[in-house]
């Protein structure tokens, strides 16, 4: 926990009553479990909060922090970049490479995610490793909170996916290498120092996620091409596109209390297999209406009107959708 409070006070983000006082070093400083470790605190800014003043949130079983922000630089850059690894920016980011630049890297980048995640929700489950301890930690988000820590996520996901991004596209756009390269490098740095700005995660956590999602995309990077090819023609891809993620939801690790990795790794791989059926239905009923672009191409083809308006319509069909079946599905059950 010392070396992510240490990150934080760098970045200029200090607990209430620790800014400019004392050593300055939180290793000095208090090392009990607080009362915020496990469950989690909302960490909000009341409405009307002078910039560098005091910012504050309570979560479950009366938790309340306090703290102070120095550089709101760092705080709104990590803030963002730790958004890179949600919800919100898979059921963006995804469709997007899939309507408006290329269906085999979003193929790709979609099979890579839900892999990578699948471990690392599993992994955390098994291993148990608890979050940094606050103190001396500041924390600034909640849910995630009530789950364990290694590996991290965030940075499996932000690695696999930025990484596989420049790998399936490297070949097919006129791009530099090293930009490309650069690009993949910044954003998955970005997202693993989030992790540690927000105090989610030890370093350990964030280098291990880091360094899985390496290996993963080392040993599923042989296999894409064939992979990709079962996927669009196999007859059965349907059926096991649905039933091997419900079997490996049935069978995940169960745990003494709530957590919320169960939920939100059935979500992904419901995801995925839904993606999956999609890809199948597309290459057999609609692929002639839909040309891959062919290597060399340069990567924005069409234009900047046409590419915003179909993402907006897409993204409202599936948001429609979404809040359709989860009404669908929870008032059946």
């Amino acid at each position: 926990s010392q070396p992510v409070a240490r990150f934080q006070r760098s970045c200029g983000l200090f607990p209430a009553g620790e800014e400019g006082g004392g050593s300055g070093d939180p290793a000095e400083g208090p090392r009990e479990r607080g009362a915020c470790n496990g469950a989690g605190a909302l960490l909000r800014c009341p409405a009307g909060a002078p910039p560098g003043g005091v910012r504050s949130g309570r979560g479950p079983q009366g938790c309340t922090q306090k703290y102070i922000v120095k550089n709101y630089f760092y705080y709104y850059l990590f803030k963002f970049s730790a958004a890179l690894g949600e919800e919100i920016f898979y059921i963006t980011f995804l469709p997007f490479t899939y309507w408006n630049i290329d269906h085999s890297v979003s193929r790709r980048m979609i099979i890579v995610w839900s892999v990578v995640m699948y471990i690392g929700q599993v992994s955390k489950d098994i291993l148990k490793w608890p979050r940094p301890l606050s103190p001396p930690v500041v924390k600034l988000e909640m849910r995630t909170n009530a789950e364990y820590g290694m590996p991290s996520t965030h940075a499996m996901a932000a690695t696999a996916i930025s990484f596989s991004f420049f790998i399936a596209t490297m070949n097919l756009y006129k791009y530099p290498f090293e930009l490309g390269l650069a690009a993949a490098f910044v954003f998955s740095t970005l997202v693993c120092l989030s992790r540690l700005y927000t105090g989610m995660h030890t370093v350990l956590d964030v280098i291990g996620g880091a360094l899985i999602s390496a290996v993963l995309l080392v040993l599923l990077y042989p296999a894409w091409d064939t992979i990709d090819h079962l996927l669009l023609t196999s007859p059965f891809c349907p059926l096991f596109s649905i039933v091997v993620p419900l079997v490996l939801c049935y069978n995940y690790p169960k745990l003494d209390y709530y957590s919320p990795t169960r939920g939100d790794t059935t979500t992904i791989l419901g995801a995925a297999a839904g993606a999956s059926v999609g890809f199948w239905l597309d290459n057999q009923y609609a692929a002639s209406a839909y040309k891959s672009v062919q290597p060399g191409f340069a990567l924005i083809t069409s234009t900047v009107v046409f590419v915003l308006a179909r993402f907006l319509v897409g993204i409202l069909v599936v948001l429609l959708t979404r809040w359709l079946m989860k009404s669908v599905v929870l008032g059946v059950l």
